[in-house]
C-alpha cells in the first residue's frame, strides 16, 4: 500500500480529473483541479495530485514564475544542476523565471501541491527512470 493514499480523495481541494490535457508531459498519472483559470489574468492556480512514482518533465517558466505549496504526501523538486529536494506537507518552493526544474511524487507516496503559475511554460525532456530511481526518500 502506498503512503498517504488518502490524498487520492483530495486534501484541501478536490483531486480533480485525470490530467489528460498535460499527460504527455508527465511520467505516470496526475490529476488536476484548476482553482483559478481566468483568461484575463496571467496567473493560474491548480491543485495537482500525483500518484506514487508520477512526476512531470523538466520544464521552464518564462516571463513569470511558479510557486508550489505542498498540501500532502511526499515528493521531489529539482532544479537543473542542483540536488533534489525532498518535499512534505507545508513546504513552499519558489521557482523563478527561466529556471529549469521538475517536481513529482516519491516512488511510494501520493503527493499533492497547489501550483501558482504566471507566464508561459516550456516543456522539455522527461526525467529519466535511471535518475529518478536513484532518489532516496528521507
Amino acid at each position: 500500500m502506498a503512503k498517504f493514499e488518502e490524498i487520492k480523495n483530495g486534501v484541501i481541494f478536490p483531486v480533480g480529473e485525470k490530467n489528460d490535457a498535460f499527460a504527455k508531459y508527465f511520467s505516470g498519472q496526475s490529476y488536476l483541479d484548476m482553482l483559478v483559470a481566468d483568461p484575463d489574468i496571467n496567473v493560474s492556480v491548480g491543485n495537482v495530485t500525483f500518484e506514487p512514482g508520477c512526476r512531470n518533465n523538466w520544464h521552464i517558466h518564462h516571463d513569470g514564475y511558479q510557486l508550489l505549496l505542498v498540501t500532502g504526501g511526499e515528493g521531489w523538486y529539482q532544479e537543473a544542476g542542483k540536488a533534489p529536494q525532498f518535499l512534505t506537507a507545508g513546504d513552499v518552493v519558489v521557482i523563478k523565471d527561466g529556471v529549469k526544474h521538475w517536481h513529482g511524487a516519491t516512488k511510494d507516496s501520493w503527493f499533492a501541491h497547489i501550483a501558482i503559475t504566471a507566464g508561459s511554460t516550456q516543456w522539455c525532456e522527461e526525467v529519466t527512470d535511471e535518475s529518478y530511481d536513484k532518489l532516496q526518500n528521507k
